[in-house]
Order: C-alpha cells, then structure tokens, then sequence
C-alpha cells in the first residue's frame, strides 16, 4: 500500500475531476471574486447614486485606477495569472457601462512609465491631472469614480507623529523609504497631492464616487465630512478579481454587505496604541490593555466622539428591519465559587426583513455589556453575529442566537475575586442587537412581555413558551440594553495557573481611562544559553537547511528499520516507532528539510531510511506563493482583513477549500495560514495579513478558513502565535502585557480556532512576550497551548528567528525552520539541556501531523 504519493514523488497531477488543473481554475478566480464582494464595505451612498444605471458613463480618475494593489507583499504576495484592476473591472462590462477613455489612457501611461522605472504597486506619487482633461470628462459625464490605493507589506510599520521606525528594514526592503517620500505624514491620510486632485474632481463633477484600495484602518473623515463625496466603497485589497469585483458591486451586480471589522477614528493619534508603538524598537508596552479597537472607543470617556465609523458598520443598497425579538435562558445552575458549576445560555431569537427594493445580504451582531464589578470591563462585546442568506424585497429570516455565559467570563489575573480564573461577575448582564457595535434593536412594546405571560410568541420559527428553565428576558427602551438578565453571585467558570505574567509593565489601562499599577514578576534573561548564541544575521537568517548524509545502499532492497507506513497500517504504534529512532535522527527529524518540487519554504521529515516523507510547507494568506521561476500562478485570493469583513464565515471556507486544494495539488501539504494577530494598531504593516481588531471574529472567520483548507487534506498553520502585532525589530522586540490582556484579547482567536477547527500545525511567533521568546515560552506553548486547549498538533518556529533550538524544544515547540541546528541540538541533549523524552515528544506532534496528511 502506498503512502504520501504526491509527497514522495511530487507528481503535480491534476485535481480536478475532469482532468484538469484546479490550481488558479475559473472556479477559484469566481471564489476570489465572490469573497471580495462580500467584503467590501460601502461607507457612504448619499442620494443612492450607486448602484451605478445601465448605461451609465464615468470618468475614471485617481493612479489607484491602475495602481492597484491586489494584497500586501512580503509572504503574502502571491504570484497569480494577471491582476485585474479597476479600469479592468469596468471594461469587463462594457455593455453596461462606458468608461471615458482620455482619463484611463492618461493614467495608464503614467503607471506603466512609473513601473518601469522600478516602482511598485501602491508606492508611486499621485500625479496632477492636467485641466483639459477635467474639462473634457466633464463635459461627457457628471460622474467620477475616484480610486486610491495603499500598499502594505511584512517587515516594516507605518509611522506617525509620534515617530517611526528607526531601523534599516532587513531583507533589503526599501519600501519604507519610499512610503517617507510619498507620504508626508503617514500613508493613513491622503497626500498634498492627492487632495489636490480630489478637490480638483469635486469641482467638476456633481457625482463623486471614492474606492480606497487598502489593506487596514485609514482616514476616512474627509468621506464622512465632505458633501461633495457622494458615495464611498472600501475594495480593500482583493485579489486578483478586485477590481472586477469593485465594478460589478457599484453596477449593481450584487448589493454590498461588507461590516468594518476595525474601528475607523480620525487620526493616528486617536488610538491609544500609537504613542507607545514606536517609544523603543525594543519594546511596546500594551498598557491599554483589553481597551483595544471598540472596546476603547466605546468605553473610555471622551473616545467615542473620536470614531469616524464605528466597528460592525457598513451599508447597503437595500434595508433591513429587525423586529420580533425573544431573549431567554436556559439552564442557568446556582452559581456560587466552584469550577464547573455553571452553565447558563442566553438565547436571543429575532426577525429580520428586507424592507428595501434590492436583494441583500445583513450582519445581524448580538454584543453584550457585563457589570463593571471588580474587574472592569468594556461598554459593549460582541458575542455572536450571523450573516443572512440572499434576501429578496420583502422576504424575512429567523436568526437565533445562542451565548454560553462563560462567553462573558473576564479573566482574573489579581486575585480581586478570584486569582487565576475566568470569573462571571454578579449584576446585570445587558444584551443589544444590531447591525454595529452603536446599533440596537428597539422590539416591539409588549413582544417580549407576552411571551413572558405565557401567551403567543406571535412568529412561526419561535421557541416554545418557557417553562420552569427558561426565563424570558425584558425588552427595554431605556438605552441600557435590549435584554438583560441578573447573575446574583459570582461564578467561576475556570480555574487556570498564573501564565505569561508581566515583568516590566508597570501599568494598565481601566474602563474609566485611569490606570492601575500591575504586580511584576522576576525579570529573566532571553539570552541566557549554554552555548555561544549564534550571530544574527549571518548565521541565522535566510539559511537553507542541510542535506542530511545518506550512505549509499541497494536501490532495490527493502529497508531494514521501521517505516512509518507500519504505523499507518497499524503494524506498530507511534511510540513504538519513535523508540527506535537514534538521538540523530530525532535531531534532524525537529529541523527544516530542504525544498523539493515547487516549494521554496522548506519542509519537515528528514528521515527517508524510516519511510518519513518531506512534506513541503508553502506561504502565505492570500494565497499560495510560488517563485515567479516556477512558472506555477496560483489564485490571489483577497486580504485577510477583506475575508474578515465579510462577517461569512462560509465565504472565507469556500477560499480555504480552493487554496487548500491548489496547496494539495501543487504538492505543499503544509499552507502557512491564516494570520490571527490582533489589529491592535493601525500602524502596524502586517494588518493586511490578519483579520480584526476584535478576537472572537478573528477566531470564528480563521477557523472557518481553516476547516476549509484541511477539507482538502493539507495542513493549515495558524499564526503567528502570539502577541506579533509590530515588525519594527520583530525577532528582539519584547511585547509587554498583563497576563488578562494576553488571554482576553491577543489569545482568544487562538483558541476558537484551535477548539473549533483543530489546525494541524501552529506557528509560534518571532517576538517575545514579556521577556522570554515566544519560541522558547513554556507557558504560551505547553502550559496554554497544550494543557489548557488540549493541542496535540505540530508547533513549528517562525522562519529564521533568534531562539535557541534546544531552549524551543524544551518549551513545547517541535520543529525549527527555516532551518535548525541537529548538531547543537544533540550537544544540548548530552549537555542535559533537553531530554531525549521531550524530543520525543515533538516527533510524536510531527509525525502525527504527517499522518494526517497520508493520501
């Protein structure tokens, strides 16, 4: 029986069921495509100028029209067939629409002339438009589609007032250096140059419609305030359909229903993270805590009016009411200090109704508001959210909601009530229901009352009247929620040990904007080693992995040793096969692999006398990422901010499946994604590669994405694990945080993806986490990761970081790539720096792994 075919013997046979290649298919490019309109958020559409008439004329201005920019580089580039950009989009429906040529022609000519002296998509100046040419596109159309574009990319940040990096960026990037030329003061507002031309159109053209082709949080109070916009539609970076897709929404192909997944304020300087984020390269001391995105803006005293659009918000061609809401719960226990003693759910039932003159789509989001108790805790959290199906005018849908209450739990790190423990405070828990985190359902006077007497629910779908164990909740009109419900007692509803406490944040943030002083522990130190640690740079970064010896031996004779195929046919257990690997081999088996095939990250197995095959990994999150020399294109699937917008979980599985399968097909067992980071900062460059300010959507659109990519049989690889939420010095720079920070806002996506979807392999990040490595954490990677959550897959290091492989491997980290270092690793084991049981224990998380992906 043959095992790991298209592993062993990279065949690159077809997938698809008729023969051909699934890889870059019409079917995933119409995924791509699909995704990207779900996504996209339309800000503003005064007047309804959009959906854009049959027959309509517009005039195309702005370099984004052709600069466009289908995702962020670095490992999230993807080398795809074409890239269809906004002048594209148009003209793909040119039946419907006419596009003015003279405009198109003058910034196409200024594109390609700007590429071909080297510039790159998102980083070349916005050029003045001559007069005669407003003048004639003014005298053809009263219509102007005005397109901006950003880039983003891994290894550098945005700077602001405050500063900015003050590094040179490895790997010999010089985009910082040209975004400090094109941008003035940060590429989160518009430039001189672009305000120019934008006023310039607004003069002209009575109808105004602005694209902004970007990767995360942007000014956007010019949209907001300004009357001369008409209509505005965030495309975000989509892929290579995204400019296809933007045509088609604002044609009316499709109405949009994109929801902002981070908050948008007016400045850079509005969010709290900006003043500390480049105070040293060093360091970034989170001292707002679990006051990140809405749940600062919405809190803290004085930020709301700092929100240009608020978390959750975003419009449609159509409307929706929302009406006919039941809330209750069931089986609520008695509380009081035991673990495990409670189980309370909240169940919130409403109707929700097209009430427009276009089919649509709606982003239903239920948050609630817990008593501020000892702890604090932020005004509002969302809870659950759910997008409707395909709404025709006048058709209604049933949406049920179901919150366990241990949801609501904060985590205890002081020992107010109880030390080390997700605790639910006793008080008035309030519920609200809308289309963003400032909407809220107003239900009908006396709906939620009759229920509660035992009459009629009055809806077809509606749970039964309640009985002795379900307590209907009381709608309310007073602002303060519309459901709550009264927990008498304080409950535990986990205990857990001290993790990841801090060692030199001072201080925290707390819900009334004042600051409390944290407990510190024992300050460590990250460099501590046995040996002498290796020279970075040079002798760590973009070092490919050794080809391990191999005695020559009879090409036809069936190896002596036991094959890991014994193991998957049952002839022996795993243990049993680990057991009779030498400490050599274990050593090589936790290091990076060479490429073979396509691949150009490396692989994980090393052992090919043991039947182990090398199983090639693959960047990156929008997409899969083959060398241009290759001659593979793959599907350049939209950012990962984009599928977060999408409040779909369905779409973005429907884009791991396609990407997964071009993974399998192109014999890459292992896609290094999805990018759960936290949006903690607009500065930060990475945004673009992750999905939410907000943890709980984060988790549910990954894991979505995730079970999508292992439905193909490929490994998905969640990271980057955790707290790397800057790449100014991101493999030195400490992220200093208290530990109830750490688990209720940078971890919580990490979990729902890890409980809900069981990714196959982890990756840990570069940075460390209150002065020790990520790599090397015990805490993050055994303690959490495994004890906490269970995870019994493969933890891999990110490429190239500064840990020590003996110090990862003792932590709970399995493999090092892009390379490791068997030789110091066997050194470290003779040493007794690590024991051959916990080398053991990674090779039982990788070959399990392995095992999985059998074909």
């Amino acid at each position: 029986m043959n095992h790991w075919v298209r592993a062993r013997f990279t065949p690159n046979l077809p997938l698809g069921k008729d023969g051909r290649r699934v890889t870059a298919s019409a079917e995933h490019r119409s995924a791509a495509r699909e995704a990207a309109k779900e996504g996209m958020v339309l800000l503003k559409n005064e007047n309804e100028v959009l959906p854009l008439r049959p027959g309509a004329r517009v005039a195309l201005f702005g370099k984004g029209t052709i600069d466009y920019v289908k995702g962020g580089g670095g490992s999230g580039d993807v080398a795809s067939p074409y890239v269809h950009n906004i002048l594209d989009g148009f003209l793909a429906l040119s039946g419907e629409v006419s596009v003015f040529p003279d405009s198109a022609e003058f910034y196409r000519h200024y594109v390609q002339e700007a590429y071909s002296q080297g510039g790159i998509p998102g980083l070349i100046p916005e050029p003045e438009v001559p007069g005669d040419l407003l003048q004639r596109a003014a005298a053809w159309t009263d219509t102007a589609v005005v397109s901006f574009s950003r880039y983003s990319g891994e290894g550098w940040d945005r700077k602001s007032d405050f500063g900015g990096p003050e590094y040179e960026p490895e790997d010999g990037f010089t985009h910082i250096h040209l975004a400090d030329t094109i941008f003035q003061h940060s590429d989160f507002y518009l430039t001189e140059a672009e305000n120019r031309m934008l006023q310039d159109v607004t003069v002209h053209f009575p109808k105004v419609i602005v694209l902004l082709n970007v990767g995360g949080m942007a000014d956007t109070r010019w949209i907001r305030d300004n009357d001369t916009v008409s209509a505005a539609l965030i495309t975000w970076q989509g892929g290579m359909e995204g400019g296809d897709a933007a045509a088609e929404l604002l044609m009316g192909h499709g109405s949009p229903s994109g929801k902002l997944a981070d908050t948008f304020a007016g400045t850079l300087e509005d969010y709290p993270s900006t003043e500390g984020f480049h105070a040293s390269d060093g360091y970034v001391d989170y001292t707002d805590d679990i006051y990140v995105g809405y749940r600062y803006f919405e809190t803290i005293p004085g930020a709301a009016e700092k929100v240009v659009y608020p978390f959750g918000y975003g419009l449609s061609y159509t409307s929706f009411a929302l009406t006919d809401a039941t809330g209750w719960t069931e089986q609520p226990g008695k509380g009081g200090q035991g673990e495990g003693t409670f189980s309370a759910e909240v169940h919130i039932s409403l109707c929700i109704t097209n009430t427009g003159k276009y089919p649509g789509k709606e982003v239903v989001q239920l948050y609630y508001s817990a008593p501020q108790g000892l702890l604090g805790k932020p005004l509002r959290v969302l809870g659950d959210y759910r997008k409707t199906r395909l709404l025709e005018p006048g058709e209604s849908q049933r949406i049920e909601f179901v919150l366990p209450a241990e949801r609501m739990a904060s985590y205890d790190d002081m020992g107010k009530i109880c030390k080390s423990a997700w605790v639910l405070e006793a008080g008035e828990y309030h519920f609200y229901v809308g289309t963003d985190v400032r909407g809220q359902l107003q239900p009908a006077a006396g709906s939620c009352k009759a229920a509660h007497n035992g009459g009629g629910c009055g809806s077809a779908g509606k749970p039964e009247c309640p009985d002795a164990d379900r307590k209907v909740l009381k709608g309310e009109k007073s602002g303060t929620g519309v459901f709550s419900w009264n927990l008498e007692e304080n409950v535990v509803t986990k205990q857990c040990s001290a993790r990841l406490v801090p060692e030199k944040l001072e201080k925290r943030m707390l819900a009334d904007g004042s600051y409390e002083k944290l407990p510190l522990r024992e300050q460590s130190d990250p460099d501590e080693n046995i040996f002498t640690p290796l020279k970075y740079p040079e002798e760590i970064e973009c070092i490919a992995p050794e080809v391990r010896y191999r005695k020559s031996r009879p090409a036809y004779q069936a190896p002596e040793c036991p094959q890991l195929a014994d193991v998957a046919e049952g002839k022996m257990t795993l243990q049993e096969f680990i057991q009779s690997l030498s400490d050599e081999d274990l050593t090589w088996l936790l290091s990076g692999t060479p490429n073979t095939g396509c691949a150009n990250t490396f692989g994980w197995g090393n052992l090919p006398e043991s039947g182990v095959p090398n199983i090639m990994t693959e960047d990156g999150p929008a997409g899969v990422r083959f060398e241009e020399e290759t001659g593979v294109r793959t599907t350049a699937f939209p950012c990962s901010t984009l599928l977060a917008c999408t409040w779909n979980p369905d779409a973005v599985y429907e884009v791991g499946r396609a990407g997964g399968e071009e993974a399998r097909e192109n014999n890459i067992y292992v896609w290094l994604t999805p990018a759960v980071n936290i949006h903690r900062s607009p500065l930060c460059g990475r945004n673009f590669e992750y999905y939410s300010e907000d943890p709980f959507l984060a988790g549910k659109q990954a894991a979505a994405m995730v079970r999508g990519i292992q439905s193909s049989h490929v490994a998905a690889c969640l990271k980057h694990f955790a707290l790397n939420n800057k790449e100014t010095n991101r493999k030195n720079s400490d992220s200093r945080v208290s530990e109830r920070a750490a688990r209720e806002i940078y971890l919580k996506q990490f979990e729902i993806v890890i409980r809900e979807a069981n990714p196959w392999s982890v990756m840990s990040s570069y940075n460390l986490i209150n002065g020790c490595r990520a790599s090397e954490n015990h805490d993050l990677l055994t303690g959490i990761l495994r004890e906490e959550w269970g995870y019994d897959g493969t933890v891999t290091t990110d490429w190239w970081g500064c840990g020590e492989q003996y110090k990862e491997c003792a932590a709970g980290n399995d493999v090092k790539m892009g390379c490791g270092f068997p030789d110091r690793l066997q050194k470290a084991m003779e040493k007794g720096a690590v024991t051959r049981s916990q080398m053991e224990t990674a090779a039982r998380h990788i070959l399990t792994t392995i095992l999985r992906l059998d074909d």
